[in-house]
């Protein structure tokens, strides 16, 4: 045998590869597929970082031009939502009675506010407090959500009736008497534009979802 002719033999089950140098190579099946297997794996843990990855990116693209995370401070809105609550919202190009929105504009506590809209620009608002009973363009408006069935008329400083101006939105908290709203000159009537947007879901507590269940 010529010694540029050597050959290396690693099993009984052969599959000869001319190497550059000349040398031939006689590989084993089963470390082809075991060579073969690795690569797969590699493959699919490339595949499921990648899917991994995308999905962080698009829960990211989500909450940053889509939901808000938003926690609850306070007991404005009680029994609605509590201290502490977490919830997600979104944007709406208009909001309706009803809807429990987030606040981002300038007032009097420098802090973003949780409120319910009561009416909206170009409605007219009033309160009889001798039945505490909320009046919106003269049609009394049902409210399954207040903590209490009556209010305190000294809470307020805002002259009733009274019409919101186009463009802002009236909103309370559902705890008449332990919240400061739209009710009072210190919040006034609530610009649409720093409207953060409407809450929807509570994520936390977990088991408690559903903001809007008296409905």
């Amino acid at each position: 045998m010529d010694k540029d002719e050597r050959i290396i033999d690693v099993t009984s089950e052969k599959e000869e590869v001319s190497s550059e140098d000349g040398d031939v190579v006689v590989l084993k099946n089963d470390t082809r597929k075991k060579q073969e297997n690795k690569k797969q794996a590699y493959v699919a843990v490339y595949d499921l970082i990648s899917v991994v990855m995308s999905s962080f990116v698009i829960i990211a693209l989500l909450f940053t031009f889509a939901f808000r995370l938003v926690g609850v401070k306070g007991s404005s809105m009680t029994n609605t939502l509590n201290d502490g609550d977490w919830l997600l919202t979104y944007q709406k190009e208009s909001y309706v009675h009803g809807d429990i929105v987030v606040i981002t504009g300038p007032n009097y506590f420098n802090e973003p506010l949780i409120k319910r809209v009561i009416a909206t620009g170009g409605e007219t608002v009033n309160i009889d407090y001798s039945t505490s009973t909320v009046y919106v363009n003269g049609k009394a408006i049902d409210e399954p959500y207040i903590r209490d069935n009556f209010i305190l008329q000294n809470l307020d400083d805002i002259k009733f009736p009274y019409t919101v101006p186009e463009g802002f939105l009236f909103c309370m908290g559902d705890n008449r008497n332990g919240s400061t709203d739209s009710r009072s000159n210190l919040i006034g009537p609530i610009d649409e534009r720093y409207v953060l947007g409407k809450a929807f879901v509570r994520v936390l507590p977990l088991g408690d979802f559903n903001i809007y269940d008296y409905e």
